[in-house]
């Protein structure tokens, strides 16, 4: 195939081009950049767990960290390998999981109830500069332990992040005059001295808790600060997206936002359909540590493979009716968050984000609309909304 999947025209609606790759088999060769590509959920799901075939040492972008030096350190946990990934996993996971997390429940249900009063004099909004970007940057960095000052640097810097997963083009070109400028600002608030102790009741913060992994042995000191750019890189534009996508998906469906109105255990099945559907993550990249047979075709030793998250999450061969929001499917298994020792290890946190935020919606709110035309963010990895203008109906 030809097409330039980082082009605008695919970044403003990749449909098309996913289901040309689909039909075309597992695996296609992706001539403008010497890649293959893999759209179908099964090949998709089963590369992404087999970390020892299609590694993420070699970088998870374009760049092959092979014959090319990162712009930046890798990540610990996306671009390395067991057994360099497994304590930095082993100590994000066990901060992040459902059980821990149930300490910051009550108060982020109090912040996203606040959120939504503020919302209440106002009725149209832009989902995504009014609610979808304030709500992770108002309780996510707190939960980290970093100052409110600068926050909004996180934004421009996860743009520019995912950006640089793609082909150095213009999108890449437009974040590259901040990006010194942000990454040392990012780098500083991952230093201890920097990081707050408690965020609420004597609960101590991801970061002090990842700095007291250090003190413990279970990472070296050198890996606590990128432990925490890891939080800061991929902790806020993908929660952003990800409840942007989710409003985007009732302001069309009013339907589904009745029926989390009157069933707000949905509001979790919600947030994971609309992961499915819109994708956030659109794509990331492995890399073939072998001569890999797929299909018909053999992926040489050393070729970087693009993973297409959205065209996997809208396969019909996995998904009844795929393009349709749809709450009374089970969307687990998707692969929006990833899949294996990969996978995104901060998705609990977004889904007790969404959770609050969609619930106190759905108790001030009895329609969302859309009251204008949406216009759309490109980035060369993730699906975004730049604007997103809707009526909030009081209930």
């Amino acid at each position: 195939m030809s097409d330039d999947p980082f082009g605008p025209t695919i970044l403003e609606d990749p449909s098309d081009f996913h289901r040309n790759m689909r039909e075309r088999g597992p695996i296609v060769y992706l001539s403008r950049y010497d890649v293959y590509g893999m759209g179908r959920y099964n090949d998709v799901h089963a590369a992404l767990i087999d970390w020892q075939s299609f590694e993420s040492a070699a970088g998870v972008g374009l760049s092959n960290f092979r014959y090319e030096k990162p712009w930046r350190p890798p990540s610990l946990l996306l671009e390395s390998n067991p057994p360099r990934h497994d304590a930095p996993r082993g100590v994000l996971s066990a901060i992040l999981n459902v059980r821990a997390l149930k300490g910051l429940r009550d108060n982020w249900i109090a912040d996203a109830a606040a959120l939504v009063d503020e919302l209440c004099d106002r009725r149209e909004v832009d989902a995504v500069a009014d609610i979808a970007r304030v709500f992770p940057l108002r309780v996510f960095p707190d939960a980290v332990g970093i100052g409110r000052t600068g926050r909004d640097n996180l934004l421009p810097y996860g743009d520019h992040l995912f950006n640089a997963f793609g082909p150095s083009n213009e999108l890449v070109a437009k974040g590259a005059h901040r990006i010194g400028e942000l990454s040392a600002w990012v780098m500083a608030q991952c230093e201890r001295a920097a990081l707050r102790d408690e965020v609420i009741d004597g609960q101590p913060t991801f970061g002090a808790q990842i700095w007291a992994a250090a003190d413990r042995g279970d990472i070296t000191y050198e890996q606590a600060p990128l432990v925490v750019r890891s939080l800061l890189s991929a902790g806020v534009d993908t929660t952003v997206l990800g409840i942007s996508a989710v409003l985007a998906a009732f302001a069309h469906h009013p339907d589904q936002w009745r029926a989390v109105r009157d069933n707000p255990a949905l509001a979790r099945v919600a947030f994971d359909e609309a992961v499915r559907w819109e994708s956030p993550v659109q794509t990331f990249f492995r890399t073939a540590t072998k001569d890999i047979a797929i299909g018909d075709h053999v992926v040489p030793d050393g070729k970087k493979i693009l993973m297409f998250l959205g065209s996997a999450n809208r396969d019909p061969r996995r998904w009844a009716d795929p393009d349709q929001f749809d709450l009374r499917r089970n969307p687990s298994g998707h692969v929006g968050f990833g899949m294996g020792i990969h996978q995104c290890v901060g998705q609990h946190v977004a889904r007790l984000e969404a959770e609050a935020l969609l619930v106190a919606l759905t108790q001030r709110f009895e329609s969302i609309a859309m009251t204008g035309t949406p216009r759309r963010h490109h980035n060369n990895t993730l699906r975004a909304w730049e604007t997103l203008p809707i009526t909030l109906t009081p209930a």
